[in-house]
């Protein structure tokens, strides 16, 4: 008998042990509460409605050739800037705080006409672009495009820069789908083009070079040099021009990134 007391002191004794060393129930629920929550991967949402673009008002960054924003897209905006996006465009959770904490206002980018291959074209020339700037809008015509002239409208001797300037402002500010200047030989007129943010001018003496700068730089201003090339060339040139699209992936990346380039020295 005294040995089976014994031994039931022991059990009791171990066991009192085990339970005092044990955590209690209330603490583990504590020490699981602390326990980090998994993090959400990475995701993109939609944006919520907005309100068709009104005219006359300023935009403070155009975004509308991109699908997606990102916080780098709206980073160095101010409070209530105006941010033009495309219709069908998506934020990332980040831009979307970006976006809400600073009342940005999103403008869509609606289109302006039913179809996409018919575009309003902005054309501008120098004294020495004009007799192929005045064929040039017939043909524009011609390929049932709409056309609004910018100068010169004379051979009376002028300087390239300022109807350069007011191409690319057109097309900048949305005002035009895309531009064409012509000057002697479309360099200085493309460098002109070039100094409006938004402006991605291309200077192109064929219809390879032409293709090349739409599909894989989505240039939006063509700059032709009427001493370089005929008016057959210029017709080629222009039909390719307008008739190419940027589509892969890879390129529009890039393109972000000459974007990204140009908002570090805005």
């Amino acid at each position: 008998m005294a040995d089976e007391r014994s031994t039931r002191d022991r059990v009791r004794a171990l066991v009192r042990e085990v339970l005092n060393n044990a955590l209690p129930a209330d603490e583990a629920d504590e020490a699981a509460r602390e326990e980090p929550p998994p993090q959400p991967s990475a995701r993109i949402i939609t944006t919520a409605p907005v309100a068709p673009e009104p005219t006359g008002l300023p935009i403070a960054r155009d975004e509308s050739s991109k699908l997606v924003i990102t916080e780098d897209d709206v980073r160095g905006l101010e409070t209530g800037a105006r941010l033009r996006i495309a219709e069908g465009a998506r934020l990332t959770p980040l831009a979307a705080d970006i976006v809400r904490e600073r009342g940005i206002e999103l403008v869509r980018r609606a289109p302006r006409r039913g179809s996409r291959q018919t575009k309003l074209v902005a054309v501008g020339a120098d004294h020495g672009g004009y007799s192929m700037k005045e064929e040039l809008k017939t043909f524009l015509v011609e390929l049932g495009h709409r056309v609004r002239d910018f100068g010169t409208h004379s051979t009376d001797a002028v300087d390239y820069p300022d109807f350069a300037h007011s191409v690319a402002r057109a097309v900048a500010d949305g005002e035009a789908d895309v531009g064409i200047i012509i000057d002697g030989a479309g360099v200085g007129s493309a460098m002109t083009a070039n100094k409006v943010p938004g402006v991605r001018a291309a200077a192109c003496y064929s219809v390879k070079v032409a293709v090349n700068s739409r599909e894989h730089n989505d240039a939006n201003v063509l700059t032709l040099g009427s001493g370089t090339i005929n008016l057959e060339e210029m017709r080629a040139i222009v039909r390719a021009w307008l008739a190419t699209e940027i589509t892969e992936a890879r390129h529009k990346r890039r393109v972000a990134k000459i974007e990204a380039v140009e908002r570090q020295y805005r």
